[in-house]
């Protein structure tokens, strides 16, 4: 295979592998954002072309955030048991077909049917409990760091492209964004084939910054354990304060970004006066500085508690979105809202993940994280729904707004309740 020969080129050079992995990983996930962030630029021309509300068309979109966010602990099963490679391959032949056959619809049910649970489920496949997974095989030492990298990835790129699906929407039609977003996702397929491995055994080697070569463990034969072992994690986890702490830090991250301004912003923008290409380019705005942000915050969790880096994360959140309703919309007051929000944009993936991998070990950690995730989807979910409801019944996204702004206060006086002293790990799942 290549990524043999290119793992042992590389080892003679004293590279690791493990950054081939995460580098491939990185691009997967950079596709597959097309695919996630391109919801918020179909709002108007579906309104346009179908007359379909702005209620109903995030209804089909937070569809999406619920699969995207519960298929995310069973993807992580999924990868225990037929490999990472096999995985992701699978979820980017499922979200291509979603968004191509999505060309053809005409109907509400077909919007909800293949936005809603088609790309749904594939992108759940491929969200940031990848990104998670990647980085506890592979990565004893700067676990934190590829984190950030895994999540700016995923993040950033859901906004970086807004900008160029704005204009394909504009000037050529909705469909010809669509198209972009495929050949991205191909692109992401091919680099998947060629260069993806599961673990470092794989590749003869021992994780970055580790000594010995670690086997993987055994896994159970039985196809119905993917089912229950999330499950059965879930029932452990569950039994913990500091899970339902995270999980429900993590709902507030989901209410108060992916839901609520990548869904809403050129919506919200439109209703200022302000163009949708041009909108979308302070989204992408956002999306630079999400990128600095959260490989920051990689770097940082890496190095000081991640309680008070959440703290100051979700305050600093909160503040940004109470703020934004009274700016005026100004071109000058947006743009110091995309820098300060940009920085802060999923800066808690690592330190949420790095809390998860400490608490609940390495080996449970991606299972675990993928409930807590599922938790941030459902917040997205939230408040891609309740946006959705603000603007068609009260003609304004400003009580959305602020309420995404309430609860990361709370959110952020919450996490200060999670001990510093690990908690007991959990056993082995068993069916």
């Amino acid at each position: 295979m290549i990524s043999d020969a290119l793992a042992t080129a590389l080892a003679k050079r004293n590279i690791h592998y493990g950054w081939v992995v995460a580098g491939t990983t990185f691009l997967v996930m950079l596709s597959t954002a097309g695919a996630m962030g391109a919801g918020g630029v179909l709002i108007g021309p579906l309104t346009a072309e179908f007359g379909w509300t702005t209620a109903q068309i995030s209804t089909a979109l937070a569809v999406r955030f619920i699969l995207f966010g519960l298929i995310a602990p069973f993807a992580a099963a999924f990868m225990n048991y037929f490999g990472v490679r096999k995985v992701v391959t699978a979820a980017l032949l499922l979200i291509g077909s979603g968004v191509l056959a999505s060309l053809f619809m005409r109907e509400l049910w077909q919007l909800l049917a293949l936005w809603g649970v088609v790309i749904g489920i594939g992108t759940g496949m491929t969200a940031l409990v990848l990104g998670a997974t990647i980085a506890t095989r592979w990565f004893e030492k700067r676990r934190g760091l590829v984190v950030g990298l895994m999540t700016a990835s995923n993040a950033t790129g859901q906004l970086i492209f807004l900008p160029l699906l704005a204009m394909f929407s504009e000037s050529i039609g909705w469909r010809a964004a669509l198209i972009f977003v495929t050949i991205m996702l191909v692109v992401g397929l091919v680099l998947a084939l060629l260069f993806m491995r599961d673990r470092p055994a794989d590749v003869g080697l021992a994780p970055y910054g580790g000594t010995a070569i670690v086997p993987a463990p055994a896994q159970s034969k039985r196809l119905s354990d993917l089912i229950t072992s999330p499950l059965l994690v879930l029932r452990e986890a569950s039994r913990t304060a500091v899970f339902w702490v995270l999980f429900a830090t993590f709902f507030v991250c989901g209410l108060s970004t992916g839901g609520l301004i990548q869904t809403h912003w050129i919506s919200i923008c439109s209703d200022a006066g302000i163009a949708a290409l041009a909108a979308a380019g302070m989204l992408a705005l956002i999306g630079a500085f999400d990128f600095v942000g959260t490989i920051v915050s990689g770097w940082l969790s890496d190095r000081y508690d991640n309680r008070y880096l959440l703290l100051a994360y979700y305050g600093l959140r909160g503040v940004s979105l109470l703020f934004l309703p009274y700016s005026g919309y100004s071109i000058t007051m947006l743009t110091i809202f995309a820098v300060f929000y940009g920085l802060d944009w999923v800066a808690t993936v690592p330190p949420t993940v790095k809390l998860t991998a400490q608490h609940f070990g390495a080996e449970k950690a991606s299972l675990v994280f993928g409930w807590v995730f599922a938790g941030h989807q459902i917040g997205s979910a939230t408040a891609a729904l309740l946006g959705g409801i603000s603007r068609t019944a009260l003609d304004t996204y400003t009580p959305a707004l602020l309420f995404a702004g309430v609860f990361c206060i709370f959110a952020a006086l919450l996490v200060l309740t999670i001990g510093k002293k690990p908690a007991p790990q959990l056993r082995p799942a068993t069916a």
